[in-house]
């Protein structure tokens, strides 16, 4: 068993926990079915890690609930607090769940598989080798949806998540970007990111 990692309390505003833990468990739902439907194990391991950053996100909402709680009235406004986020954490449960599909080699019915490979859109994850283009780029002026339709849903990088990034966030050697779009687009930007294709097409 893992030694249990020690968490040191950070006063964070609740809104900004809420917020994060909402972007959160909705990237590791769609990580985890891409994950899932196409037997992909770097996506699935996105989403035990992630995992692992709502949990703490949880801890930390619920020790300033525990300090907000003056007395018993406090207490009871906040419930509703303490329900959101438990149902939040559940859903990254859930999404932890599914990719255990992959990660404990269980596998869906190929025929589940079969059907999904005919879906418009996917997700895929890449990361930015040195030698490629999109280094020290700006999202918006990569304008990737019109030119592939690729949009980049996510970047990890070191061990922090950027969701929903800006248009004005800078690409950078060693992130690992995660993109939705279609196959062929997919397919096209993954060489991109990892420095096999050289040339961006208008």
């Amino acid at each position: 068993m893992p030694p249990l990692e020690r968490i040191e309390y950070k006063p964070i505003p609740v809104r900004e926990l809420f917020l994060e833990m909402k972007n959160l468990s909705e990237l590791m739902i769609d990580l985890a079915y891409s994950a899932a439907l196409f037997n992909d194990k770097e996506l699935a391991e996105d989403v035990l890690e992630l995992e692992s950053r709502v949990d703490t996100l949880t801890y930390f909402l619920e020790m300033e609930i525990m300090i907000a709680a003056r007395d018993a009235e406090d207490a009871e406004a906040l419930t509703g607090v303490s329900k959101v986020a438990s149902a939040a954490d559940k859903i990254s449960d859930a999404a932890a769940d599914i990719a255990a599909i992959v990660t404990q080699n269980i596998g869906v019915h190929p025929i589940v598989s079969e059907v999904f490979e005919k879906v418009e859109e996917r997700l895929t994850r890449a990361k930015v080798n040195e030698g490629s283009i999109l280094i020290d780029k700006q999202i918006g002026e990569l304008d990737l949806a019109a030119r592939m339709g690729v949009d980049i849903i996510a970047i990890h990088r070191n061990k922090d998540w950027i969701i929903n990034p800006k248009d004005t966030e800078q690409i950078k050697g060693g992130d690992v970007l995660i993109a939705r779009g279609a196959p062929f687009g997919i397919m096209e930007f993954k060489e991109l990111v990892e420095g096999k294709l050289r040339k961006l097409e208008d």
